[in-house]
């Protein structure tokens, strides 16, 4: 194996939508950082059943609705 060619593997923290948190060890970016789920598996349809609501960060939903919504009306 070559020497010095694969990156930093360090601890970061994951914290969910629902505010739980948990460690675990990634190349994301350095010892201590902090990844913010915007979707997870409490909260993203395909886990769910599709019960849950996505949040509309940004607008993307409502943008994506008014550029296709008349598409999917019956």
């Amino acid at each position: 194996m070559k020497a010095d060619i694969h990156p930093k593997y360090d601890f970061i923290t994951v914290t969910m939508t629902d505010g739980t948190t948990f460690k675990t060890r990634s190349t994301m970016g350095g010892e201590g950082k902090t990844l913010n789920l915007d979707i997870d598996p409490t909260s993203h349809p395909a886990w769910t059943g599709g019960n849950a609501q996505l949040l509309d960060r940004g607008g993307r939903v409502s943008r994506f609705k008014d550029k296709f919504g008349g598409l999917f009306k019956k």
